[in-house]
């Protein structure tokens, strides 16, 4: 499979450790004010884009869903109350987010609905076509092989099924993106900093998503995945991206 650049993007250049692994440790590190900054990075405007993105599966009517890269479950609580699907699975690498999502389900009395599990979008731990819908919210960006990720999703998604994946992307007009780069570079590592107490976990997240493939770059991997009728929709400027694909 191809490698691309962000698959070498990690939170810690010093380590040794496996960009998974790095992964999983930085958002344990985070996990108790993630949400909270979420909202306050975004000014709020993420939630909209949740619902955005969800409002690209409502053709479909999914049954049985799959969240992948589901942190504190935010993803599929919304998806729960705007489609209404039988179930949700939500998985995820990070234990540390795990437990606060299950907290967060059990609070809103969605357990028999939601269910958070352990797993790894690399090697789903699921039989073939078992799902009706995948979601992914910042997920993919920090997947350590990309294009399997896509792949291990396009398996287990059944015919007919439909992805719909929500990440951050580089604006293109010359003035948003400025502002943006000085936001992501110098505002919000500063702002992990003192909330999270993590600013490496900050700057990473701005490399990755200047190295991430966006736009066609990433319908066409989402193409060898063996996704159809891909398409792309910018939001709030072209700051964020919803990319859906059919099997």
């Amino acid at each position: 499979m191809a490698v691309y650049a962000h698959d070498k993007v990690v939170p810690d250049k010093q380590s040794d450790a496996a960009k998974k692994t790095q992964v999983a440790e930085m958002f344990n590190s985070i996990a108790g004010r993630y949400d909270f900054l979420n909202r306050f990075l975004s000014g709020g405007i993420d939630i909209i884009w949740r619902k955005k993105a969800i409002n690209e599966l409502k053709a479909i009517r999914p049954k049985i869903m799959l969240d992948v890269a589901t942190g504190t479950g935010d993803f599929a609580v919304a998806a729960n109350k705007i489609l209404h699907p039988d179930k949700i699975i939500g998985i995820d690498i990070s234990e540390g987010m795990l437990d606060i999502g299950r907290k967060k389900i059990q609070k809103l009395h969605l357990d028999n609905k939601i269910e958070l599990l352990a797993g790894d979008s690399e090697t789903i731990n699921f039989s073939n076509s078992s799902f009706d819908a995948i979601t992914v919210a910042f997920g993919v960006r920090n997947f350590e092989d990309l294009e399997k990720g896509l792949k291990e999703m396009q398996r287990v998604l059944k015919p007919g099924g439909k992805i719909s994946i929500l990440e951050c992307t580089m604006p293109k007009n010359v003035l948003v993106k400025s502002f943006y780069n000085f936001y992501m570079f110098s505002m919000v590592p500063a702002f992990g900093k003192i909330f999270a107490r993590n600013k490496k976990a900050y700057l990473y997240l701005n490399n990755s998503v200047q190295a991430f493939p966006d736009r066609e770059f990433f319908l066409e991997i989402m193409k060898r995945a063996g996704f159809t009728q891909t398409y792309y929709k910018p939001l709030s400027l072209g700051i964020c991206c919803i990319y859906c694909g059919s099997k």
